[in-house]
């Protein structure tokens, strides 16, 4: 496999990602309703919603045991988190199912959610759609997405197939309110979907972390396109799915952390990683915990967030580039989602 490698250089790159935070603590907005104080709200593009800054992965929150699932949910709630991720994917549909038993029986009308659809066509698309409501008990999903654009090729096979037609009619429908796709393959696939594609996109699901500029930039190459386009910015990926870590493969069900390059614990700390994507113009940070014990210390960085200062995100991204540049702790930018052996 070629490596794509970031072309601008160290200062280029770390002024360009200074530029793109201005304003970010200044654009919350603080708040509270009937189950508490909420955590800060960001605007999510031109769909205009408003959702809280930290949105827990909802693919962990299937892999744990039902029990603490269901305590994770509360342990959001009761820490203002108002916005939850899911997907068919996780768990094929077990993870709207823990939403539609413990999260919207009580508290649908305080929280957004987003789910996604890995359809490759009309037919499969509408019957993920149908599916999640259902799963979920709910009549409307507030953003629903084509789920992990891989390539250029694959983006235009699946609206070949009638996918992105099937998600503006639900919304015509008034089954979704919003539409967008999500994917961590590779931003030449994104600014395709942007500018021929799906141009009317409203908000985008993409890797962010502190070793991407340093490798086939999301934040260099797409992100610039999302504020001019108005579209809605969602960080996923802030910790690498583990390979910040040293993962090679991410998660519980990959290989163990360590495997692979790690700046995490030795050069940054997660604390740090995630004030990196937080400090950046992105609505939220889609994080996942595999337990508790990790869920509560997100929860604790959301909740105490100070926006890092221009020169301490140039210092967490030259800290992080010589491991960067090679790809290697981005794994699922690789077409085989991970690197070979040296």
């Amino acid at each position: 496999m070629k490596k794509k490698t970031q072309s601008l250089n160290r200062r280029e790159f770390t002024l360009a990602v200074s530029s793109l935070a201005a304003g970010v603590a200044a654009a919350e907005k603080a708040s509270s309703d009937a189950l508490g104080k909420v955590l800060p709200r960001r605007r999510l593009g031109k769909t205009e919603m408003m959702v809280t800054r930290y949105c827990p992965g909802g693919m962990h929150i299937e892999w744990m045991e039902e029990k603490d699932s269901a305590r994770a949910i509360e342990l959001c709630i009761e820490n203002g988190v108002r916005f939850f991720d899911t997907a068919y994917m996780y768990g094929r549909g077990r993870s709207e199912e823990l939403y539609g038993k413990y999260l919207t029986p009580k508290y649908r009308e305080h929280v957004n959610i987003m789910s996604k659809t890995t359809g490759r066509d009309a037919k499969s698309t509408r019957e993920q759609l149908e599916g999640g409501l259902r799963r979920m008990k709910i009549d409307c999903i507030d953003l629903y997405m084509i789920h992990a654009v891989n390539s250029v090729e694959d983006a235009q096979a699946r609206l070949k197939g009638g996918v992105l037609d099937e998600l503006r009619k639900a919304k015509a429908e008034g089954k979704v309110r919003h539409i967008g796709f999500s994917g961590h393959r590779t931003p030449t696939a994104h600014n395709w979907l942007l500018n021929e594609g799906f141009p009317d996109a409203e908000a985008v699901l993409l890797p962010i972390n502190v070793a991407d500029p340093s490798y086939d930039s999301f934040i260099l190459n797409t992100v610039p396109l999302l504020l001019k386009k108005d579209a809605g910015i969602l960080a996923m990926k802030t910790l690498g799915n583990a390979g910040l870590l040293g993962g090679t493969r991410g998660g519980t069900r990959g290989d163990a952390p360590g495997t692979g390059r790690a700046v995490i614990p030795e050069i940054i700390s997660v604390r740090d990683a995630h004030r990196f994507s937080m400090s950046l113009p992105v609505a939220a940070i889609v994080s996942g915990s595999n337990d508790l014990s990790q869920l509560q210390q997100n929860l604790e960085t959301a909740r105490n967030f100070q926006p890092l200062g221009k020169s301490d995100r140039e210092e967490l991204i030259a800290k992080c580039a010589a491991h960067g540049k090679t790809g290697e702790m981005e794994f699922y930018k690789w077409p085989r989602m991970r690197t070979p052996r040296t």
